[in-house]
Parts: structure tokens; sequence; C-alpha cells
């Protein structure tokens, strides 16, 4: 596997392009399942996750075309509703299609889940669903099986606003007969995107005030051309990298309105950004400082971007407080931060305002951070995909040499990392 050599101590400064959101591209692919006709997605980022997600829909039968940053989905010769075991555990994506599937078969079958060690993100939110729209879910030898002759409109109120449960409730009611109406439901900008390109599709989909979704059941989608969001994530994990290391940054295709929150929390630190005609400028104001913050569901403080986040706050004078409430395993990379001097306490308590569903649960999901602290290079081994980034903006921040193992994490999910870092002026290598 791919690794990373670093050499830090450079603040990254100069202009990149954002690329297209791993969180919705994937999705769409699946979306794309879901009619006979061609579906044009654009903007897909070239990405470990997407080029799973295209293998998967091949393994189905799907003709799957890849130009640059452009994907055709023809799902007219899809020819089996069963996911291939082999794609056990590689990312979250085969529950995503069992709806789609029963559509066109009745039947479906997918392998368990994977994607980063973060905590349980259990599936039965997605299966509760499955079943209120009237499929029949078992599990048998570690591959979910679903039947249904038809699906049909229902009422699914989650008992919390599932990123992919409301995903794969949307991927399994628009072709169902009747009205769904997903209650509690999540509406990051990822999931509007998705319902932008269903609603382009023929779907009738209302997202209502109350965080209540109602898909009108249609009984057929048509082909689609569609443009995918680009990544808040990745412009958050740059912001947070020129802020960090007293650079300045330009990022081309920044979306101001999906980043209102974090673009609060930055300012707050004594970072800033100016919006400019073709994306956001991120810079230094002054003295970084410290502050209080918690994860939360859209249009809160996003979980994933938390881990850069910290990184930045290890450079700002004070005691830092951060509560995660949406996983609740989501500080392991800490222990890599502290080895290289960082000040990081981990605690079980819920630190932030108010109590969350881990209150009591004796989960590792609050964190203070005292800074300023000198960083300095070391040998690190990437766990998962987010702080697979965070060790990158460390090794970049730190005085001296890193070597950071397991480049496929970071892959997953941001495209050319290294490409764009070099451009910034940050010395990486990739070695093989």
């Amino acid at each position: 596997m791919p690794s990373y050599r670093i050499e830090g101590g450079t603040p990254l400064r100069g202009a990149i392009r954002v690329s297209g959101a791993k969180n919705a591209a994937t999705k769409c692919i699946v979306a794309a399942l879901l009619t006979d006709d061609e579906v044009v997605l654009d903007n897909m980022p070239r990405i470990g996750d997407v080029a799973i997600t295209v293998d998967m829909a091949r393994a189905l039968g799907a003709e799957v075309e890849v130009d640059g940053e452009t994907v055709r989905v023809r799902a007219a010769t899809v020819s089996s509703g069963d996911v291939p075991v082999a794609f056990s555990g590689l990312n979250r994506i085969p529950v995503l299609m069992v709806g789609p599937l029963l559509h066109r078969y009745g039947r479906a079958s997918v392998p368990l889940v994977g994607g980063d060690a973060i905590g349980a993100r259990p599936i039965d939110f997605h299966m509760d669903a499955l079943r209120r729209l009237g499929a029949s879910v078992t599990l048998e030898a570690g591959v979910w099986r679903a039947d249904a002759k038809r699906l049909h409109g229902t009422l699914i109120d989650l008992p919390y606003p599932s990123v992919g449960a409301t995903e794969s409730a949307l991927l399994s009611s628009v072709l169902a007969e009747g009205t769904t109406v997903i209650k509690n439901a999540a509406v990051e900008p990822e999931i509007l995107d998705l319902i932008l390109l269903l609603q382009k599709m023929g779907a009738l989909i209302t997202v209502e005030v109350d965080r209540s979704i109602v898909v009108e059941g249609v009984p057929r989608l048509r082909g689609a051309r569609h443009r995918v969001i680009t990544d808040r994530i990745e412009v958050a994990s740059f912001a947070a990298a020129a802020v960090a290391t007293d650079g300045d940054v330009l990022i081309d295709g920044a979306q101001q309105d999906t980043l209102m929150t974090f673009l609060n929390a930055l300012r707050r630190v004594g970072g800033d950004f100016e919006v400019t005609a073709s994306g956001i400028r991120f810079f230094r104001a002054g003295e970084l400082r410290s502050t209080t913050l918690e994860t939360d569901v859209h249009p809160g403080f996003a979980t994933d971007w938390q881990q850069p986040f910290v990184v930045l706050l290890t450079q700002a004078r004070g005691l830092s407080v951060i509560h995660e409430t949406v996983h609740e395993r989501r500080f392991g990379y800490t222990a890599e931060l502290r080895a290289m001097g960082a000040t990081i306490e981990i605690y079980t308590a819920c630190l932030g305002g108010r109590p969350c569903r881990y209150r009591y649960g004796d989960h590792p999901h609050s964190c203070l951070v005292q800074g300023p602290t000198p960083l300095r290079g070391t040998s690190m081994t990437i766990p998962d995909l987010r702080a697979g980034f965070s060790y990158l903006l460390a090794a970049v921040v730190a005085s001296g040499t890193s070597t950071i193992e397991g480049a496929q994490y970071v892959e997953r999910g941001y495209a050319d990392i290294s490409g764009k870092i070099t451009q910034l002026g940050g010395s990486i290598q990739v070695l093989k």
C-alpha cells in the first residue's frame, strides 16, 4: 500500500479546485439504478469510494462509463439483485442498493457494510424503514436478504436523523405505491443534492420545514443529467490547513451556503475568509484562540469537520472543548497527535452545552485541547478516512519529517490529495 512522506513547517499558499462531494457522488450512482434510461453524472470525484461503487454497479450488470469527472450509468442491463460478497466491508453503499434492487427484482441480497471504524454505525434504521415499506428482511450468513412483491408508502419515523437511513428511505420510496413520509430526516446538503437528481428523474419529493420529507411514489423514473455538489468536507479540511499553517488558500468551487456553521467557527478562532467570484479564500486574521464546539447533524457543525479542526486548535491559545455527538468513537486519532506533541485529553462525559445520546454510555466522545503546542514529525498509520487528513495536516504543520502509512484510506474520499498539497507549496511524496 502507498504511504506519504511529508516535510512540515511550510505555510500552504495558492489555489486549488475542490472536487465533487464523496457523500453525494456515490449515492447518485445508486439512484441511477432506479431507471433503465441513461443517467449522466458530472463533477464526479476521482476517489476510491466512487471506484468501488462503479465496480459494484458493473458487478450487477449495469453499463458504466467513466470519462474523467463524468460517469454515465445505464442500468437497463442490470441482471442480478445480488451484490457480490466480494464487496463486503469496503464501504456503506451496498445497503443503499436494497431498495432499487427490490423495485427491479422483488428481491435483493447485499453483503455486510463497512466504512470507517468510528463507532457502532448500525444499519437497523435502514432495515426498519424497508420493513415499514413492506419488505421482508433477514440476515443470513453475513448477507442481508430482502423480498417484496411491491413496496408501499408508509410513515417512517427515524429515531435519529441518520444520513444513511434517510438516503435508504428515499431510494426505496420514490417508486413505491402511495406516499411515504420520512420524519426526523437528515437534511445534509448531500441529501438535498440526491433529492435534486431524483426530482430531475421524475420523482415527487417535498422537504418540509420540520425535518420531514414527503415522497409521492411514481410508476417510473427517467434518465437525467446532474452535476454533483462540491465537497464541503474537502473545503473545510483545506481551510483548516490554510489557517493552521498561517497560509492563504483560495478554494475554487467552494460554496458558502454549505459551510455557514464551519465559517462561523473558523472566524471565532481567528481564521477568516473572503467569498470571491470563483470560490472562497481562507487565511489567518490574527492570533488563534480557543473555542468550544459540538458536532451535530446539519445545519450543525459536521462530524467530518471535527478532525482537521482539532489539529487547528492545537495551534490556538487557550483550552478548547469539543463535544462529538454524532459518532461515539471519533477521537481515536488524537493518540497520534499527542505523540507529535499536542496536549489533548479525552473524556467520556458530555463536555458540551447539552447532554447527547452518548451520555452515561462510557464512550470517549469529548475532547480538551490545550494550545498552542509545537508539533514534531513522526511515523503514523492512518486508521480511517477523516483521521487520515488530520494526520496529513498535522504533518504539514509540524517541524521535521513525517511518514504516514495507509494512504488508501485518505484516497477513498480526497481526490489527488498529494497533488493539491504540492500545488499549495507543501512538501509531500507518495511512496509506493
